[in-house]
């Protein structure tokens, strides 16, 4: 569609029937994919109509359709619409090059104040994230404008840094949540490996080493915790202090538990029959951890690993008669029934140490 005369129109009606306004807020996000898509195809932003001898008219008409387009959007952007702010980062990328430049310093500011307190939304939050970037993109292959583009990219940096710092709380609620499902005892086999997989992957919202080493850190001392209670009577009472004292050194203060306190007495207040099934997608979720990629370089601990994998092979159902009172039949059946799980994923530990320490 190259008719200068439809493109106003078009648009116009784009603004009217399908944006979202204070009263008329969007309701299904395909509506909003449906006219980027229109804007795009047709370049109803681009005010460059595809015939030199297009009548001056039709020219005016596109702008002013333009014109109502943007005070639209900065509206919609104004009240923290989501929607709105999306596709003022569409019009950064799709608008003529002389709109561009005569708005993209106020359109920065307005996206700026979005990631900045006391915005709460995570939507708004992300979307302007994203518009900036669309911004940015555009200023960095203008010559004539890098140096503002680098002035603002500077800008940036302190509010993204400060979000990607005050997102741990949504780690930690995730954390709280997957833990406690895995603890609950109420998950078929296929999805506590989907909770086990999901843990795994949290140290990602941040992507340092700390995150990494912390998370990797709880998980461990929590499966060695679970295994003092499931080993009962089935190992010697060292094996369970030595592996505690290298997660956390004589003098050092012990992480919180894995999923907070919440989870922590979920778990002791489970069935015998769940406990080793929370452990073993725990194992899973640090063999995830081993074996998938991060951001970073990070140290390994390989000693802890390589000690729960040898305290759990080392265990074969037999008694200790030294604490036989202490363990029921019914107990020492249970734990049984579920060593050759156990065991197997002992030996899928100690390969992903080797693929760890290998990458």
């Amino acid at each position: 569609m190259n008719d200068v005369a439809l493109k106003p129109r078009l648009l116009r009606s784009l603004t009217k029937y399908e944006l979202p306004d204070v009263k008329r807020p969007l309701k299904n996000p395909l509506h909003l994919s449906r006219v980027i898509s229109t804007v795009k195809t047709h370049r109803l932003l681009s005010e460059n109509p595809a015939s030199q001898s297009a009548d001056q008219k039709h020219i005016d008409s596109w702008k002013s359709a333009v014109d109502a387009w943007v005070n639209r959007l900065l509206v919609l952007v104004s009240n923290k619409c989501w929607a709105g702010i999306c596709l003022l980062g569409l019009t950064c990328q799709e608008c003529s090059l002389e709109r561009f430049l005569a708005s993209y310093s106020d359109w920065f500011q307005k996206l700026l104040s979005h990631i900045q307190p006391p915005v709460e939304s995570h939507f708004v939050k992300v979307a302007s994230c994203a518009a900036i970037s669309d911004l940015l993109t555009r200023l960095g292959v203008l010559p004539n404008v890098k140096k503002e583009g680098t002035s603002h990219a500077s800008k940036v940096l302190q509010p993204v840094l400060k979000l990607l710092s005050d997102d741990s709380s949504d780690a930690v609620w995730a954390e709280v949540a997957i833990v406690s499902k895995i603890m609950s005892g109420k998950c078929n086999v296929n999805t506590l490996e989907n909770l086990g997989h999901c843990l795994a992957l949290l140290p990602k919202s941040r992507g340092d080493e700390d995150s990494w080493s912390l998370m990797m850190q709880k998980v461990l001392l929590s499966i060695n915790v679970h295994l003092n209670d499931a080993f009962q009577g089935l190992e010697e009472e060292s094996q369970c202090s030595e592996a505690m004292r290298v997660l956390v050194p004589p003098g050092k203060e012990p992480p919180p538990p894995l999923g907070g306190q919440t989870s922590s007495d979920l778990a002791t207040k489970r069935p015998d029959q769940y406990l080793v099934s929370s452990v073993s997608t725990l194992m899973l979720c640090c063999s995830t951890m081993l074996t998938s990629s991060y951001p970073v370089q990070i140290p390994v601990p390989v000693k802890p690993l390589l000690m729960l994998a040898a305290r759990i092979l080392r265990v074969d159902g037999s008694l200790s008669q030294a604490l036989y009172p202490i363990t029921t039949t019914m107990q020492q059946e249970l734990t049984c029934s579920e060593l050759p799980l156990l065991h197997m994923y002992s030996l899928e530990l100690l390969a992903a140490v080797v693929k760890g320490v290998r990458r």
